[in-house]
């Protein structure tokens, strides 16, 4: 029986203890600076967003998904490179119950909880603003898990190929143009069918179009796609995690 569940309740109980609310705060900040400036700012200069929506329902669920996004990546990729490479705590975890599963699968299930509570308040944020107007939206808190599961999944698989401090500015060398070209701010259709196709890939762009879907009632054949994308890029990347750690923890 997976003993990984031990491993959430660890971090819940450190988490307790160390300011818990900065969790939510930077998780609804950064996303909330943007729907303002130019979900509303530039919003005001447009009369109506893609798929016929005011433009700052166009944009909130793709910051929603960059919130997930975000909050995955920074658990997986910062928090648990230090206790990888420093604090070597995994070491001592090894001479418990615990199996290098158990720890893949308790981080990769750690960030999804944390990702999936930063947008849930950011969700509140954007209904409280009113730009929830279909009983969709309500499935867009559980498909923040899927997002945050991938991204999780992937973040931790990329975690045991950084051996240094500065290699997670490669990371931030993906993530930023991602999120500023997989259609966070305009549709799809402006770009050239060859990099159509390009932008079709990105994960941030397959989680925008499963919450643009759900939160502006059009959920369909995308929807579906796009969540079964993102579930296999996680489990993709907890395969390759659990491999990596296996051999870096026990050899």
């Amino acid at each position: 029986m997976s003993s990984a569940h031990l491993l959430v309740l660890r971090h819940f109980w450190v988490l307790r203890h160390r300011r818990p609310w900065t969790l939510i705060v930077n998780g609804v900040f950064e996303p909330f600076l943007y729907l303002t400036s130019i979900g509303f700012g530039i919003g005001q200069l447009i009369t109506s967003g893609p798929q016929g929506s005011a433009y700052a329902a166009f944009v909130a669920p793709a910051l929603l998904a960059t919130s997930a996004m975000n909050s995955a990546v920074n658990e997986t990729t910062g928090t648990i490179w230090f206790r990888l490479r420093f604090e070597r705590v995994y070491e001592a975890m090894l001479t418990t119950p615990l199996n290098v599963s158990d720890i893949a699968v308790g981080e990769v299930a750690s960030a999804m909880l944390r990702g999936a509570v930063a947008s849930s308040c950011f969700f509140g944020v954007i209904a409280a603003l009113g730009l929830v107007h279909t009983w969709w939206a309500l499935l867009a808190i559980p498909a923040t898990l899927v997002i945050a599961f991938a991204f999780a999944g992937a973040g931790l698989a990329v975690t045991t190929f950084l051996r240094d401090f500065t290699h997670h500015q490669y990371v931030q060398l993906f993530m930023l143009p991602m999120f500023l070209f997989a259609t966070t701010f305009y549709p799809l259709s402006v770009y050239p069918g060859p990099i159509q196709a390009v932008v079709v890939c990105l994960p941030l762009y397959q989680s925008t179009e499963l919450l643009r879907g759900l939160m502006l009632g059009q959920a369909g054949h995308s929807v579906v796609i796009a969540a079964a994308y993102l579930l296999i890029m996680g489990l993709f990347g907890l395969w390759i995690a659990d491999r990596r750690l296996g051999r870096m923890l026990l050899r």
